[in-house]
């Protein structure tokens, strides 16, 4: 069962001291590419569509590096840590538990700067299918053994993954599973919740989600931040078409256009709409309409398509994709198209939130060949450009 976004919340810790790093300043507040280490962390889960609210534990000693950290921030009043990571957790969970409404929670550590919005993405899909998830990367180098400088045995690699966060639970599960081991010793979130007997599903992190612990970790997250992002253009194509029956208007594109005759159809049959729906679909890999919205369901009878379409939009953004251009050819021989071509544009734009220069509305006649040619309906084809972020960055 999907939740709604704001029953899921992210709890950024951020409560160590960084000893290991040797700075006088945590190593979560250091500056790494003009923004707060932290900050980049926490604005990844406030910018994604899946997170509705974003609260931050730390060490109250910390509280002025933390308000100059996260100044003009939507992250409420931070959450005292405690003496360990475990405590700071649990102290978390309780502050959510009474602010209430939290089905589902990530748990992300404030050192790992570069968590890309796929990752996270992939953790809350997760949860749709188990009580527990965590992002992992599989262990592919061979690894070694050693006692006082030399080797002393192979251990081998085969089943083993290292874990990132986030780490993404359904909450009263976790919660009470922290309460129970107050006081224990737990490497991680998933540690804790395998001893409660709590399955967790293993789902591939991203190499650059770096845990920032020294000052080589610092400078490489520097580099990857400053290196450009490899961009993912994909292209999808959709096609419908519907009958024409009775009626005395049709739906094209978002647009009413006066008719003697309606379409046919189990929603408002608009079929501009439909078909540009499955091109964004088909462009990242999200099946077709029929699948989102079946005929058969009684909810979608006579539904405008523009919440299709948003959907399809939602989709797509989720991903860390971003609608470039959308490009829709209707067939038919009447009504005629070209005096509110530009209305249809138009309100494609506002759907998918795009200029109008981004949005092409065409049409043709297939010169009385074929049913769109007699007259019997109306067929649409429709392309889509969506570029994604691979290893999207805040």
């Amino acid at each position: 069962m999907t939740t709604t976004t704001n029953s899921c919340a992210a709890l950024i810790v951020a409560g160590g001291s960084g000893q290991r790093f040797g700075s006088p300043i945590p190593k979560q507040y250091l500056d790494l590419a003009g923004k707060p280490v932290i900050r980049h962390a926490v604005e990844a889960f406030l910018n994604h569509p899946d997170i509705g609210r974003v609260r931050v534990v730390a060490d109250p000693a910390h509280a002025a590096y933390l308000r100059a950290a996260l100044e003009g921030l939507d992250i409420g009043n931070p959450i005292d840590g405690g003496a360990t990571r475990q405590d700071s957790v649990l102290r978390g969970l309780d502050a959510l538990a009474r602010e209430g409404d939290v089905q589902r929670v990530l748990i992300h550590d404030a050192a790992r700067p570069l968590i890309d919005a796929d990752t996270i993405t992939r953790v809350c899909r997760a949860l749709d299918e188990g009580p527990a998830a965590i992002a992992a990367v599989r262990v592919t180098d061979t690894l070694k053994r050693g006692d006082r400088g030399r080797v002393d045995g192979t251990v081998s690699r085969d089943g083993l993954w290292r874990a990132q966060t986030p780490q993404g639970f359904h909450f009263g599960p976790l919660h009470s599973a922290h309460r129970a081991a107050a006081g224990q010793a737990m490497t991680d979130d998933a540690a804790l919740a395998e001893g409660a007997g709590i399955p967790v599903l293993l789902i591939p992190g991203n190499e650059d989600n770096l845990k920032v612990t020294t000052e080589d970790d610092l400078r490489r997250a520097e580099r990857l931040l400053a290196s450009p992002s490899p961009v993912d253009v994909r292209v999808g194509n959709g096609y419908d078409v519907h009958r024409f029956g009775p009626g005395d208007h049709v739906m094209l594109c978002g647009v009413a256009i006066p008719h003697d005759q309606g379409l046919e159809g189990h929603s408002d049959a608009d079929v501009g709409l439909h078909a540009l729906t499955d091109a964004l679909l088909g462009a990242i890999g999200a099946g077709d309409i029929g699948q989102h919205f079946p005929p058969s369901d009684p909810r979608w009878r006579g539904a405008e398509s523009d919440q299709f379409l948003k959907h399809a939009v939602e989709l797509v953004q989720a991903r860390g994709g971003q609608i470039t251009h959308v490009d829709v050819t209707l067939i038919c021989e009447r009504p005629k198209i070209g005096p509110v071509r530009s209305r249809m544009a138009e309100r494609i734009a506002a759907i998918l939130g795009l200029a109008v220069d981004r949005v092409s509305v065409k049409a043709t006649t297939s010169e009385r060949l074929g049913f769109t040619g007699r007259g019997e309906g109306i067929a649409a084809q429709a392309t889509a450009t969506v570029v994604m972020q691979t290893g999207a960055r805040p």
